[in-house]
């Protein structure tokens, strides 16, 4: 199997491609990434494979893209502007990235339609649900302009796989955690800001509720569903640990002896989501995935990750830790 991962130098991606090479011997990898921000070179330092190369480069490259196309069997789209904050603050890039990318990606596969398309999405494209949970068949409603952005280019690859036949598959994951996630996230933003002493900012007042899955969990899924790859299908990939940022923010103060005088409230997120919510039957029945990685392991695995390559964050740009969103704190 020969893979082209775009972004794959970002958190995902580049935790994917290395739980690609633990599961396969046969599989090769090439990694497209801009290097913009949350990606990172750092991330696969010690990918020494063989099968595994790296470009840097744009996915609206169009004849850069084609040429690295023509090289694969399928392409696993990671690339994209993914923070909600920046996307509030100025959606452009957001528009360049996560739509425009996408089109330029499609256009191409007008021509080469033998190479499979797999888009990441997010459970953020169907808006807020504050009871139950959303399957992969229900309407998309997103509230941020990064959630339209990823809806927007989920439309493009379900109306271009109809009317140009293209074979591409979806994923909706639910938030992931684990190691190299870019320090603007929440948990790592919470890790580092304890190491550092410094303030934890908390939307609101921190009671917007998510669904969390460990990064290995999630790539595990993607590959479950490259493996048993079922052309059109759109699939759901929920966490199994569902909180409060509030009481996540306190879970991981706690694992770490830190004050909760460290919390620090600040002005709620324009649009904000009070909770995402999904589920999939599909998966489960077809793939039989379910999440391993309970939240109390992969919480305190992931603290662990951050205390111990201290080398690999703090250079990275994150200058207003304690406020880092575009609008005042309380």
């Amino acid at each position: 199997m020969k893979l082209l991962v775009t972004g794959g130098c970002g958190f995902i991606g580049s935790n994917f491609i290395l739980r690609c090479f633990e599961k396969e011997n046969d599989i090769s990898i090439i990694n497209v990434d801009a290097l913009k921000d949350g990606s990172n070179l750092a991330n696969l330092k010690n990918c020494n494979n063989k099968l595994y190369s790296f470009v840097k480069g744009d996915i609206n490259n169009k004849k850069l893209m084609e040429k690295l196309i023509q090289k694969v069997d399928c392409i696993i789209n990671f690339a994209a502007e993914s923070h909600v904050d920046r996307s509030i603050e100025n959606s452009i890039p957001f528009i360049k990235s996560n739509i425009l990318g996408v089109h330029n990606i499609l256009e191409i596969l007008k021509k080469y339609k033998k190479v499979k398309f797999l888009q990441i999405s997010t459970d953020e494209v169907f808006g807020e649900i504050l009871h139950g949970k959303f399957s992969e068949d229900a309407a998309m409603n997103p509230s941020n302009p990064y959630a339209a952005t990823k809806a927007s280019a989920e439309m493009l690859v379900k109306a271009y796989s109809r009317t140009y036949n293209l074979d591409t598959i979806i994923t909706r994951s639910v938030n992931n955690y684990g190691p190299r996630q870019f320090p603007e996230k929440l948990i790592p933003k919470t890790i580092i800001s304890i190491i550092k002493n410094k303030k934890i900012p908390i939307h609101g007042n921190g009671k917007a509720k998510r669904q969390w899955i460990h990064v290995n969990d999630n790539c595990d899924a993607i590959f479950k569903i490259i493996k048993k790859w079922k052309h059109g299908q759109i699939y759901n990939i929920p966490g199994n640990y569902e909180s409060s940022n509030l009481k996540l923010v306190q879970k991981i103060l706690k694992s770490m002896n830190g004050s909760e005088n460290l919390i620090n409230f600040v002005s709620d997120r324009p649009g904000q989501d009070r909770r995402y919510g999904i589920e999939s039957n599909f998966l489960k029945n077809n793939s039989k995935f379910k999440p391993k990685i309970d939240s109390k392991e992969g919480i305190e695995s992931t603290i662990s990750w951050y205390i111990e390559n201290k080398e690999w964050w703090k250079n990275l740009a994150f200058k207003n830790i304690s406020n880092p969103t575009p609008w005042k704190a309380k």
